[in-house]
C-alpha cells in the first residue's frame, strides 16, 4: 500500500480549509499556531506543491487544495464517524451547556423530555456558574448568555428580543398604597441582574426621566432570587416581559403599564468549529425548531 501522509496532518489541514483562519484552525484542535503551521507544510512537502493561498489574515485553498478537499474530506468525515461509533455513541452524545439558571428552569427544562424522546442516546451536563462564553472549551461546549452583543470570533445566534418592565408584587400594586407613579420609586428599592446593569438607566431614560432615583439598588446574581425577593414585597426588580411571563406566579405583576426595548437579548454561543460536533448541533438545531415554534405561536 502506497504510503500514507500523517493523519495530523490531513486533520491540520482539513481543519484550517473549513475555518478559513490558521488561529481558528490551532484552536480547534488545541495547538499552537506555528505547531499547526508545521503541519501543514509537512503534509504540502508530502504532495509536493502548495495547498493554500496565504494572505494577511486569513488563507484560502488553490485550485490543488480544493481537488484535494473534494477527494478527502468525505473519506475524514467518515473515519470520524465510525469512530464515534467505535467508542460508543453514549460517550460521544454529550454536550456540557453553560446556562443561566433562570433560562434553564423557565425555557430549557420544561422542553427537555422532547429533546430525550426524540435522541434517547443524548446527554446534557448543565453547568449554571458564570462567565459562560469565558469558559468555551475549557469545560464547555456551548453557552446560552444574556447580553447585548457576542465577540464576533464566535459562532453566535440570537433567541430572542425583549423589553425590559419594572415588576412589583400584586400587593405593590393594588395596596393601601398601590406604587403607580415612577416617581414613587424614589422611596424604593429596585433589583437589577449582575447580567442586566443598566436596565433600569434604559427604562427611565425612555419613558423621559433620565434623572429619576431610586431609593436604594440591590444587585442579583439569580433572577430566580430577584422574583422571590420581589414577590415577597421587598423592592421592584427591573427584567423583561419574558422573565414575568415565564414566571407564572400570580403574585407578581407589571408595574406602571409601560415597557421599553431592552438592548439585552439571549444568545446562543460556541466557538465555531465547535459547531461541527454532533452534540453540539443536535442541540443548536433542536433549540432554534423550539425558538420558531415559539414565535410562530406568539403570531397565531
Amino acid at each position: 500500500m502506497r504510503r500514507l501522509p500523517p493523519l495530523t496532518a490531513i486533520e491540520a489541514f482539513i481543519q484550517v480549509a473549513r475555518q478559513g483562519s490558521v488561529k481558528a484552525a490551532a484552536e480547534a484542535l488545541a495547538l499552537s499556531s506555528p505547531a499547526l503551521t508545521r503541519r501543514i507544510q509537512a503534509l504540502e512537502r508530502f504532495i509536493g506543491r502548495p495547498l493554500f493561498e496565504r494572505r494577511h489574515q486569513a488563507v484560502t485553498l488553490n485550485p490543488d487544495g480544493e481537488r484535494l478537499m473534494a477527494e478527502i474530506a468525505p473519506a475524514i468525515d467518515s473515519l470520524a464517524l465510525a469512530m464515534e461509533r467505535a467508542t460508543g455513541e453514549s460517550a460521544i452524545m454529550r454536550l456540557r451547556l453553560g446556562v443561566l439558571p433562570l433560562f434553564a428552569s423557565q425555557r430549557l427544562m420544561p422542553h427537555l423530555g422532547e429533546l430525550r424522546a426524540r435522541y434517547p442516546d443524548f446527554h446534557i451536563d448543565i453547568d449554571t456558574a458564570a462567565h459562560g462564553l469565558a469558559r468555551l472549551d475549557d469545560g464547555l461546549d456551548a453557552a446560552i448568555s444574556l447580553l447585548t452583543e457576542v465577540d464576533a470570533s464566535l459562532y453566535s445566534r440570537r433567541i430572542d428580543t425583549n423589553r425590559i418592565m419594572a415588576i412589583g408584587s400584586r400587593e405593590l400594586a393594588e395596596g393601601a398604597k398601590p406604587l403607580t407613579d415612577p416617581r414613587q420609586l424614589s422611596n424604593v428599592t429596585i433589583f437589577l441582574h449582575r447580567d442586566m446593569p443598566e436596565t433600569f438607566d434604559y427604562w427611565r431614560e425612555a419613558i423621559g426621566m433620565p434623572d429619576l432615583q431610586p431609593g436604594a439598588v440591590d444587585v442579583f446574581d439569580s433572577g430566580h432570587l430577584m422574583l422571590d425577593a420581589v414577590a415577597q414585597g421587598l423592592g421592584v426588580a427591573f427584567m423583561h416581559e419574558s422573565h414575568l411571563k415565564d414566571a407564572h406566579d400570580d403574585r407578581l405583576v407589571q408595574l406602571f403599564d409601560v415597557s421599553v426595548e431592552s438592548p439585552y437579548s439571549y444568545w446562543f454561543a460556541c466557538r465555531r468549529s465547535a459547531l461541527s460536533r454532533r452534540p453540539v448541533k443536535i442541540f443548536h438545531d433542536w433549540l432554534f425548531e423550539r425558538v420558531a415554534k415559539e414565535e410562530a405561536s406568539k403570531a397565531a
